[in-house]
């Protein structure tokens, strides 16, 4: 089962401030590694504090902060930043 990805304007605004190359990571990583799974959550960690409910995917330094929705089968993309920044 493939999942639906949506992207916040908050994260396709973060993916612009990326280098070309890794935001082609980000991107195949969210596309082939999360979207494609049959259960999302079996590579993330889910979050907690003020981002309690959210999912955090690692690749490389950056962190994919993503919200799941398993009724719609889509995965929203909130944030993608370097580790040091995201949860600022």
């Amino acid at each position: 089962m493939a999942w639906t990805v949506r992207w916040e304007r908050r994260a396709i605004k973060d993916m612009a401030k990326l280098g070309s190359v890794e935001r082609e990571r980000v991107a195949r990583f969210i596309l082939d590694r999360i979207a494609s799974r049959d259960n999302p959550r079996e590579i993330g960690e889910a979050l907690v504090g003020s981002f309690a409910g959210y999912w955090r995917y690692r690749v490389g330094d950056y962190r994919v902060v993503a919200s799941i929705d398993d009724g719609a089968i889509t995965i929203l993309i909130v944030q993608v930043g370097n580790r040091r920044e995201v949860y600022r």
